[in-house]
């Protein structure tokens, strides 16, 4: 006797696991105006997110509670439409900037926090102070990974976090940055970790975590994810393809016991 055939799943319950657009229906040969609407509203969404302005002033403001000194710098790009069209200008320090964290380097440091704008100063205004709010308990259960500087940085590019841990003498840096807007989620946030930050580092010597938004990673999954990956990443003195994220293995401790408020 065979085996009673497997009902089929309507294609609309996939809509219940996915921001993915799928079974959008049709009108003739054609989307139907709701879907038409919604997708032209989302792209719009995307395009403001990579042109906002960033405020880099309140986000200082933002970071202030935590008793952490700031120091303020940027790229070489000069506005944001240079930006966009030079990611190498995105990806140095304007010279006032080098020297200006050149004298605040009195001394070599563990671990040097990038904040910077990147393709989304939305997805930094709404989540780069929480994240940062809930690393801290983490970190401080180390001595050796705590945070010496905090920089933040605008008309950046990731590359940018490698020339600043340089001149920082940082052992590692991780960089918080607004990622590339997408239709689902115009202001999504990634955090890369380099050790021995240096000018010239490839993204296979770099760790993310990426999706720190409302609806992806939440504020607290991704301060245990970084804080993990600091601590091996120092004892293990590497980043990259070398440093898999085993961080799932451990539950968090300490991480998400405080509000964001």
């Amino acid at each position: 006797m065979s085996d009673p055939a497997v009902p089929r799943r309507s294609t609309l319950d996939l809509r219940t696991f996915t921001p993915a657009r799928v079974a959008l229906g049709r009108s003739g040969a054609s989307l139907p105006t709701k879907a038409l609407l919604d997708f032209t509203l989302d792209h719009a969404r995307a395009r403001d997110a990579v042109h906002a302005d960033f405020d880099a002033a309140r986000l200082i403001a933002d970071l202030g509670p935590l008793g952490l000194a700031v120091t303020e710098v940027r790229s070489q790009a000069l506005d944001r439409s240079d930006y966009l069209r030079r990611p190498d200008l995105g990806r140095r320090l304007e010279p006032g900037s080098a020297q200006l964290l050149a004298r605040s380097a009195s001394a070599p440091c563990q671990l040097a926090v990038v904040v910077a704008d990147g393709l989304s100063a939305a997805a930094v205004h709404s989540h780069a102070a929480d994240v940062v709010r809930r690393l801290l308990p983490s970190l401080a259960e180390d001595e050796a990974a705590a945070i010496d500087h905090v920089v933040v940085a605008s008309g950046a590019r990731v590359a940018l976090g490698d020339e600043i841990g340089a001149i920082l003498g940082a052992r590692m840096v991780v960089m918080l940055i607004g990622e590339r807007p997408g239709l689902s989620a115009p202001d999504s946030l990634g955090a890369y970790l380099t050790f021995a930050p240096q000018p010239g580092r490839t993204d296979a010597e770099r760790n993310c975590v990426s999706n720190i938004h409302h609806a992806g990673l939440s504020h607290d999954e991704a301060a245990f994810k970084i804080a993990w990956l600091i601590r091996e990443g120092l004892a293990r003195e590497v980043t990259g393809v070398a440093l898999k994220d085993e961080s799932a293995e451990r539950a968090p401790r300490r991480i998400g016991t405080f509000s964001s408020g």
